[in-house]
């Protein structure tokens, strides 16, 4: 019999007993006493059913109870087994649901740890703030690197980065992402560390939890000597692919010649049809091969002081510039060729970013301290660049355009880096990509 028909048998057995008891009681009592009869009898009937419902009560109160530990997140209360089928069931129910719930947050307590334990010890520094600029979690980098390892949760990010050198303070004051450069030791750029510069990548992200905005600044160095080596086993690969290719395309182009002096006396244009295209393909596989052998055979620089008239004249003949600045007036030594290979490189990116034809600006700032040198910077107002993108743009390969070889902007980088400079790309403020070179006077 199920719970519900046993609650309505009992209701009937209330009611059919305490009606016998107050007919009984007026009978016994007379016509005077009608009202203790109803009386007595409606508080028999009463504590009949809080008997015959106790069970059901307690159940349901402990039920109640299971399910306030669950909003408080407290999986560990297990209901007992009653005789009731039904309650019995109910019980069973819930254990299992508690039993899930607490097998899910165990996995849940690992996975934090597995994450935190990772983030801890990641070598990129990991900062999360509030709209307060207020941090609300730091991983053992950030700590490190703001506060010599001490906890910075609950403290102004404001307050952290007063002391730190101008470059990465200006880095996370801004909204910009990108690459940026500082001195390895950490003290500012000087004139002695020019061998010792950084670079650093900086991201950001933002995400609402519990109601509130979050704000995420994610710090990668790139460490140097790891890039060198990376760029070192690219060029080497370039070198033995560009041999290997070398070695098939020369026989083909001169196996083209050759079939065109022996079937010269036929008049057949499919014959040259097909000598045409193998000779198209060939040619067009060898200039691909050139430009890739470009980047794992550049030469050492031949510095000789640059004529800046003569070289902003030559690139104003192959893409369109506005010059907001006075050209220098110190001497500089540098490669003028690799240096107009750079910049004609960083004028078609801009050009290709979606810029206006207009928008493109090219300026020199000669600098004296805490660096001696020259700073481009090239500047247009097209689409700029996603964090991603601007993490790997300098990474041999890595290109976002359909018919792009990946090489340009990594040629630029190690050209800069031949002169001991180093270069910095980051999205403006308002639109569009800024890149800067600083070229040191040696």
């Amino acid at each position: 019999m199920s719970l519900r028909n046993k609650l309505v048998l009992s209701n009937l057995v209330c009611t059919l007993v305490s009606l016998l008891l107050a007919y009984g009681l007026w009978q016994w009592l007379g016509d005077e006493s009608v009202w203790v009869a109803v009386v007595v009898s409606l508080g028999l009937c009463f504590l009949i059913s809080m008997y015959l419902t106790r069970q059901l009560g307690e159940s349901l109160q402990a039920l109640e109870v299971g399910l306030l530990n669950f909003k408080d997140n407290e999986f560990s209360v297990s209901l007992p087994e009653y005789a009731e089928p039904q309650l019995n069931e109910l019980a069973g129910l819930y254990n299992q649901a508690s039993a899930k719930l607490r097998k899910e947050r165990q996995f849940i307590y690992q996975r934090e740890l597995m994450l935190d334990k990772v983030i801890q010890n990641s070598p990129n520094i990991m900062l999360l703030v509030d709209d307060n600029q207020r941090i609300i979690y730091a991983n053992d980098a950030a700590r490190h690197l703001f506060n010599q390892g001490i906890r910075i949760e609950g403290m102004l990010l404001s307050e952290l980065i007063a002391v730190l050198p101008s470059a990465l303070k200006q880095a996370l004051e801004s909204e910009h992402e990108g690459l940026f450069s500082i001195d390895a030791n950490g003290e500012g750029l000087s004139d002695d560390s020019a061998g010792e510069i950084e670079t650093w990548h900086i991201s950001r992200g933002q995400f609402n939890q519990n109601n509130q905005r979050h704000h995420l600044i994610l710090l990668k160095q790139l460490t140097k000597e790891l890039n060198r080596q990376e760029v070192a086993v690219w060029k080497k690969v370039i070198r033995i692919i560009s041999h290997e290719l070398n070695n098939s395309v020369a026989p083909i182009a001169s196996m083209v010649n050759s079939g065109r002096v022996l079937t010269k006396d036929f008049d057949n244009e499919r014959l040259a049809l097909i000598f045409d295209t193998i000779e198209n393909r060939t040619a067009h596989l060898s200039q691909f091969i050139s430009h890739y052998a470009q980047f794992a055979k550049l030469p050492l620089p031949k510095k000789a002081p640059v004529n800046w008239d003569n070289l902003i004249e030559q690139l104003a003949q192959q893409y369109r510039f506005s010059l907001t600045s006075a050209l220098p007036q110190q001497t500089i030594a540098l490669d003028c060729v690799q240096l107009e290979q750079v910049l004609i490189n960083l004028l078609k990116n801009a050009q290709e970013s979606g810029a206006d034809k207009d928008g493109v600006t090219v300026a020199f700032l000669e600098v004296s301290h805490p660096l001696v040198g020259v700073v481009i910077t090239i500047e247009d107002n097209g689409l700029g660049m996603s964090s991603e993108v601007l993490s790997q743009a300098l990474l041999p390969f890595y290109s976002t355009k359909q018919s792009g070889t990946g090489i340009g902007l990594p040629l630029c980088h190690e050209i800069v880096e031949a002169h001991g400079g180093h270069i910095t790309m980051q999205n403006r403020k308002e639109k569009g990509l800024s890149v800067k070179l600083w070229l040191p006077n040696e």
